[in-house]
């Protein structure tokens, strides 16, 4: 295997250089585990750890290394290596951090596609499809949608949701599949092209490790059945992980997620919501918002038919939700400036005391 096959290309070849890594091997993040790595190249895979003065430089949990990364290192020993830098990534899948104040989580690095899977039987739901969209769009990362388990539902009935996804979402490949019977799936196997990094996302239950397990050829990730009790599912995929499929295709799998919290992105929800934002320009006042404003064509189109209301309603949530993430960002800035000017004061308050009196203080 070459670092090509990990998706290694001229881009990255041209970052490493503009960062001065020529002296360092490189290798590509395959998992990860509460900060200890699974590193691979050319060579194999090897355990890692980041050196002190990234996790002192750090400045959030954005600059540790993830899944997906290009990453510089420093052999150690055979099965060992020191991760000494990231290189800058092209791209960067990414959601509000669950129970964490103004925090960002990163999905994955360095993705060409994302498949979104839902599960057709219980999992199917639009509102949730445009929440992965804009955190999409907003990474520069093209949407694919798969929707699994046909095999549990009526061919009419299939078509009739796949016509409901094309009414509010435009131009997006959509592949019907069955994991059991393996329909679809040569459609998949030839959209899924050598080089390029694949991330799966979606709900536990919905059949993304068996999707790539069937892929691969191999028992890759473990699977699991709905739970009976609260017919959602389990949470077997405890980690992120990175498999080269025997077409070349790059693919990650990810934790289900249940929560999917749309980051600060106006172009995520500008591209997700395009028809909003074309009637939005048509609005009386340019800072509408779109909710209770004279004059707003936006409500206008909803109450002529021509915006979906459930589109609309979607929009409006996620719109809030990305308002209150970017004023929570900005309070612990805040808090985080007012914490570093208190700190520089104590310093220079310090500097002041005359030798006699700081060695009292310092008794």
């Amino acid at each position: 295997m070459t670092i090509e096959d990990l998706g290694y290309n001229d881009t990255f070849e041209k970052l490493r250089k503009e960062n001065n890594l020529e002296d360092f091997e490189i290798g590509r993040v395959i998992a990860e585990h509460k900060e200890r790595y699974i590193v691979k190249n050319e060579k194999g895979e090897f355990e890692a750890e980041i050196t002190g003065n990234l996790r002192f430089t750090a400045k959030s949990r954005e600059d540790f290394p993830a899944v997906g990364d290009w990453v510089a290192i420093i052999n150690y020993d055979s099965d060992f290596v020191i991760i000494h830098s990231v290189i800058p990534r092209i791209s960067v899948l990414s959601r509000q951090a669950v129970g964490k104040f103004g925090e960002t989580q990163i999905i994955a690095t360095n993705i060409d596609f994302a498949l979104l899977v839902q599960a057709i039987d219980r999992d199917f739901n639009i509102n949730r499809l445009e929440r992965y969209l804009t955190i999409c769009y907003s990474s520069n990362v093209s949407p694919i949608i798969i929707l699994t388990k046909i095999d549990l539902i009526e061919t009419q009935n299939l078509d009739d949701i796949v016509k409901k996804i094309k009414q509010r979402i435009k131009n997006i490949p959509i592949f019907a599949i069955s994991n059991e019977t393996k329909d679809g799936y040569s459609s998949i196997t030839e959209f899924l092209k050598k080089g390029k990094t694949y991330c799966l996302l979606g709900s536990s239950g919905v059949g993304k490790s068996t999707l790539m397990n069937n892929l691969s050829g191999k028992n890759i990730m473990k699977t699991n059945t709905i739970s009976k009790s609260t017919n959602k599912g389990r949470h077997i995929t405890s980690h992120r992980e990175l498999t080269v499929l025997e077409s070349g295709g790059i693919l990650i799998d990810n934790p289900g997620m249940r929560e999917i919290g749309v980051i600060d992105s106006a172009d995520g929800l500008e591209n997700t919501f395009d028809k909003i934002y074309g009637f939005s320009k048509q609005c009386k006042f340019t800072d509408c918002t779109h909710t209770n404003e004279i004059g707003c064509a936006v409500m206008e189109a909803v109450e002529n038919g021509e915006i979906d209301v459930n589109s609309y309603d979607n929009f409006l949530k996620i719109q809030r939700e990305k308002d209150h993430f970017n004023l929570s960002v900005s309070e612990k800035r805040k808090k985080e400036k007012s914490f570093g000017k208190m700190i520089k004061n104590f310093k220079n308050d310090m500097q002041k005391i005359s030798p006699k009196h700081k060695n009292a203080y310092k008794k």
